[in-house]
């Protein structure tokens, strides 16, 4: 459930989003949106480059919090670097529940998470 939850947020709500919010542009803004997961390259500086119980918030550098106010600053820009900023921030937000999911499903694999503080909160604003 975790794995199709992730894609969808990834591939499916983008479409959602570009129909609904840029019913004229959409195609354009669709391909914006899918074009920001190049942000996921960060991960190949990672070593191990791919760990299955990683959280990716805060531990790749274009995850990162500071990252993620330069992509808040996008919004204020017109298109498509406002696109560009949803993208990325909408992205964030997708790694975000992967991480609140496997929290809730494994505690103890993310304590040494660089988020585990953010996952604690939100933890504990949701019950688990």
């Amino acid at each position: 459930m975790q794995t199709f939850v992730h894609y969808f947020l990834h591939f499916g709500f983008p479409l959602f989003m570009a129909v609904v919010l840029f019913k004229k542009d959409w195609k354009k803004v669709y391909l914006i949106l899918i074009a920001t997961m190049l942000v996921d390259l960060d991960h190949l500086f990672a070593d191990p480059i791919f760990q299955a119980n990683r959280c990716s918030i805060n531990f790749h550098f274009l995850h990162s919090y500071y990252a993620m106010l330069l992509y808040i600053i996008l919004l204020f820009f017109r298109r498509p670097f406002n696109i560009i900023g949803i993208g990325l921030l909408f992205h964030m937000f997708t790694d975000y529940i992967d991480c609140l999911m496997m929290f809730a499903r494994c505690r103890e694999c993310l304590q040494d998470s660089p988020a585990i503080e953010l996952l604690n909160g939100t933890g504990q604003l949701l019950g688990f």
